[in-house]
């Protein structure tokens, strides 16, 4: 039988057009990237596609459109082999964390691309983007999905989608993945690498978890910060939980009332926590005296994990409900590959 595959295009890059009357970019049917991409029919494929309407700038993707796209995989889940996700790349990764998440069981490939120039220029990259995620997302070694994940796939790379960060506006490699290796890379051709690719346990129904609980802050520390700001920060009423972007491998400024501040926030019951603002490697509380501090005010080591992945971890652990206790206690879990403990 003829692999099956649903596009679903959400907005961005990828499918816009520019403006007649001053060239600014904006969204268009789907419609028009069938007509620009007509290899696409070439594969052979049963494809289909569902279109966002109205096309999302990726900066107006809220929780909201996380469940939405949810719940379209989930309603066509038994119907498809592998989903591709058209989607801005503003955000792109916060999406894919976010999914990665709130699916359970998952077998099935849900590969997500879009492009750094649209659809209809000459030079676009996502010609290439589009065509070979849809060639991932219908790879099967027998009657199994090669990439059984949420992932990214960006100028000849393939990435865990909750360990990818957008690292540039204007070049082609958009994405990158410093704490985990690429699962695939495509050249002549697609080199599966599968030993890193992550697959389900158990052969279990496919679930979708929607309860996304969205009261967290994400506080960077640079040289300087305020104090009131710290404490406004972290006094927020109704928080729940911080993502603390410290230096290096976990360390802030080593400050009585900085400590105080977030000491108070954990009494609330505010989770602190504390992954690093460098783009590769880890939080290591403890190895410095400026960590330390944390460690004992009760914040938790995020160690590898990108900001995506620990905001959308947090909002999905705060959205099942858990005690402060063992949402900390996951948070340090690897639940769907996000982390290296």
């Amino acid at each position: 039988m003829r692999p099956s595959i649903l596009i679903i295009y959400t907005g961005g890059t990828i499918g816009m057009v520019q403006k007649p009357e001053d060239g600014s970019l904006m969204p268009v049917n789907f419609d028009q990237l069938t007509f620009e991409i007509p290899q696409i029919l070439k594969f052979g494929y049963d494809i289909s596609s569902i279109s966002f309407s109205p096309a999302l700038d990726s900066s107006n993707v809220t929780p909201d459109i996380w469940v939405k796209i949810g719940r379209l995989i989930y309603e066509n889940y038994a119907r498809f082999d592998g989903f591709v996700v058209l989607h801005g790349t503003d955000t792109m990764s916060y999406t894919a964390s976010a999914l990665s998440f709130m699916f359970r069981n998952l077998n099935k490939p849900v590969v997500f691309t879009g492009s750094q120039l649209p659809i209809g220029t000459l030079r676009t990259d996502g010609k290439n983007n589009l065509l070979t995620a849809i060639e991932i997302a219908a790879a099967k070694n027998g009657d199994v999905a090669m990439v059984p994940e949420v992932c990214v796939y960006f100028n000849s790379l393939l990435f865990r989608g909750n360990r990818t960060s957008k690292i540039d506006s204007q070049q082609f490699r958009a994405f990158d993945s410093k704490n985990y290796p690429p699962l695939a890379k495509a050249g002549v051709d697609i080199t599966y690498f599968e030993d890193k690719i992550l697959r389900p346990e158990e052969q279990s129904e496919f679930s979708v978890e929607e309860e996304l609980d969205t009261h967290v802050v994400i506080l960077k520390i640079f040289p300087g910060i305020n104090k009131a700001i710290i404490k406004a920060v972290t006094g927020i009423e109704g928080l729940k939980g911080i993502v603390l972007e410290s230096f290096g491998s976990g360390n802030v400024p080593n400050l009585p009332w900085f400590t105080k501040c977030i000491r108070k926030a954990v009494e609330r019951g505010v989770v602190v926590l504390n992954v690093s603002q460098c783009a590769g490697g880890r939080v290591e509380m403890g190895q410095y005296e400026t960590s330390v501090t944390m460690l004992n005010a009760g914040a938790v080591s995020g160690y590898d994990m990108t900001t995506e992945a620990a905001v959308t971890k947090l909002m999905y652990l705060l959205g099942k409900g858990y005690s402060i206790d063992e949402i900390k206690k996951q948070l340090n879990m690897d639940l769907r590959g996000e982390i290296t403990l």
